[in-house]
């Protein structure tokens, strides 16, 4: 996260460093919740329902999960993933890469606030979103990463992500519109936050292969199989 930062231009920080104070609190805000939904119980009940609600019951029809990589900005992805030369990562959009990296520092926050140790924080926040979540995205799409997750992440993922939309729409980006000053003291912490040490220890242990799944393996959910590379 902090070679994210230190990669870009100056005005390209300002970009960061803008988005990141305006996101951080609103971030942390459900992942606090989320983190209090699995420590009672509360997910794995909201699970267990929606899981009797695939079905018809009581009269009442059937609602199972639905694809989540219908709309425009995903229809965009598909064309750009057929376009894109191979290894190509994209560009690097530094408001975009504050909002996100303030998620990662907020739930590093919780995490480590509640007791949890460096190496299960790195591994929720960053290593599974860095070195399998994002790179399946990348290459397949939003559907074919989390719809290949357990039911309980599919069924977090359309939960939780309106929320995370809601909140930053109308509290971070509201922010960043009406020039709210950055918390300078939400980025000093970043930029000297243990954790940057600790994930430099985790990044020395990662495997020097990278894994990947074939789009038509036998173990892809038939319904997100894909033919060709």
């Amino acid at each position: 996260m902090l070679a994210v930062y230190n990669s870009l231009s100056e005005e390209g920080k300002r970009e960061f460093e803008t988005a990141y104070s305006a996101s951080y609190y609103p971030c942390m805000d459900i992942l606090y919740e989320c983190y209090e939904d699995v420590a009672s119980g509360s997910e794995i009940r909201s699970v267990v329902l929606a899981g009797q609600r695939f079905y018809e019951k009581d009269g009442l029809p059937a609602f199972p999960m639905g694809k989540i990589d219908q709309t425009r900005m995903w229809k965009v992805g598909e064309r750009v993933r057929k376009a894109r030369p191979s290894g190509d990562l994209g560009p690097l959009y530094p408001f975009t890469a504050g909002v996100y990296v303030a998620l990662m520092m907020a739930q590093i926050e919780i995490l480590r606030k509640k007791g949890h140790s460096y190496s299960e924080i790195i591994n929720e926040s960053v290593i599974e979103a860095v070195d399998s979540l994002n790179p399946f995205m990348h290459a397949r799409g939003v559907s074919f990463m989390v719809d290949n997750c357990s039911t309980t992440a599919r069924l977090g993922s359309r939960k939780w992500a309106p929320r995370f939309d809601y909140i930053l729409t109308q509290q971070a980006l509201v922010a960043v519109d009406k020039g709210t000053p950055i918390n300078q003291d939400l980025l000093s912490n970043f930029l000297s936050d243990p954790v940057h040490g600790a994930i430099e220890v985790c990044a020395q242990l990662r495997p020097t292969v990278d894994i990947s799944v074939t789009p038509d393996a036998d173990f892809v959910r038939p319904e997100l199989r894909q033919s060709g590379n």
